[in-house]
């Protein structure tokens, strides 16, 4: 913490781009807080954001193969650089796609002050990443498998080993269903792969449950009965949440039990149906008491922005470092009143905050120290055209 007891607040001074979506070359200061990128669709507002995101454990905001990202026309090759300024530090960050020699394949690598990192987790003693983008509008009224998808990367902000954890769980489980696939599977084979997806499975849902828990402390503390953002009660659903909420001791035993006697019902399914893979966040519209889902289509955005702004908050605290916040077409469903609540909140944040908008007049709330920034096809002016 700093010394007027609030978490530490890096700033990206410098994006510099190289062959990367629609930008042949940029090399962009910024000097606010409040940083709003607009523009025509497709003209790159997105693209830009989309580079930041790089900087965390994952495929960025679009969730995009990385062959994607690289320019139209090009080698194939990407790079993507920041600067970042904090604590009279200068920090130089950088991740691509590049070849270590002609020939050889595209690799995805990853740089601090120029020295080569093994992966994109080693950015979070530098800075955090939070977003939020059109896709998740639909969050609360998509599939389980979205829902869990956010939720895990709420948990990325504050522990970027929970990634490489949920990679394991998903390695155990594929090579469990490949062994059940067998006429006779080795049943000691099986013990082990399952005792080992048991344990990192309780894992995943024991961090998960205590992000959800923090989470909601956060929502419940900034509770307003004035605020245009409704708060959101949120709960987990599944087995392993119950037993971890009943006996958190016993729940691992309890999943690899069901593991054991679930193997002819996961063998025709062809899949684990028992685990945190199978678990849902479920979301409520507090002062109404109703399901996220049964909500207006503005109201289900206002719950959003607040529960991203509550897990903002919580970074913060949990990591020391005021989180980047990504927000992509923001002013989409947000009368005016809630747009200048959100900009008065994002400003509260201490975070340095980068927004897109086609319509330069969703930033008219935003205050005088704000930088607004025109993108025109790959190129980037400053003021709103």
């Amino acid at each position: 913490m700093t010394a007027s007891g609030r978490a530490h607040a890096p700033r990206i001074t410098r994006i510099a781009l190289s062959d990367f979506r629609s930008y042949a070359a940029l090399d962009l200061t910024v000097g606010a807080d409040l940083v709003a990128l607009t523009g025509e669709n497709g003209a790159g507002k997105t693209n830009l954001i989309e580079a930041i995101s790089l900087f965390t454990p994952g495929r960025g905001l679009r969730r995009a193969e990385l062959s994607e990202m690289a320019r139209s026309g090009g080698s194939g090759a990407f790079a993507v650089a920041l600067t970042l300024a904090g604590d009279d530090l200068e920090t130089r960050l950088g991740t691509g796609l590049e070849r270590a020699a002609p020939g050889e394949p595209l690799t995805r690598r990853y740089r601090i002050d120029g020295d080569t990192v093994g992966s994109a987790a080693a950015f979070a003693d530098h800075l955090r990443i939070v977003w939020l983008v059109p896709a998740m509008d639909g969050l609360f009224t998509g599939a389980a498998g979205d829902r869990r998808r956010f939720l895990d990367r709420l948990v990325l902000a504050i522990d970027p080993k929970h990634g490489s954890r949920v990679s394991a769980y998903e390695r155990a489980l594929r090579s469990r269903n490949r062994l059940l696939e067998e006429p006779n599977p080795d049943r000691a084979w099986l013990d082990g792969i399952e005792a080992e997806a048991a344990a990192l499975g309780t894992a995943i849902a024991r961090i998960r449950g205590d992000t959800v828990r923090q989470i909601a402390a956060e929502i419940e503390a900034g509770r307003s009965e004035g605020s245009p953002f409704p708060h959101a009660v949120l709960a987990l659903e599944g087995d392993v949440d119950r037993w971890l909420a009943e006996d958190e001791g016993t729940a691992e035993p309890r999943f690899r039990a069901a593991l054991r006697e679930g193997r002819s019902r996961d063998a025709a399914a062809r899949r684990a149906l028992t685990g945190p893979q199978a678990s849902d966040l479920l979301v409520r519209h507090g002062s109404k008491d109703v399901a996220a889902d049964r909500a207006s289509t503005g109201e289900q955005k206002a719950l959003l922005v607040g529960l991203v702004l509550a897990h903002a908050r919580l970074v913060a605290k949990a990591s020391d470092l005021a989180p980047i916040v990504l927000l992509d077409e923001i002013g989409a469903h947000l009368d005016t009143r809630r747009r200048a609540a959100l900009y008065e909140g994002l400003a509260d944040l201490g975070s340095q905050v980068f927004m897109t908008g086609a319509d330069p007049n969703l930033f008219a709330e935003l205050p005088q120290s704000a930088e607004i920034l025109a993108v025109k096809a790959g190129r980037i002016e400053r003021g709103a055209p």
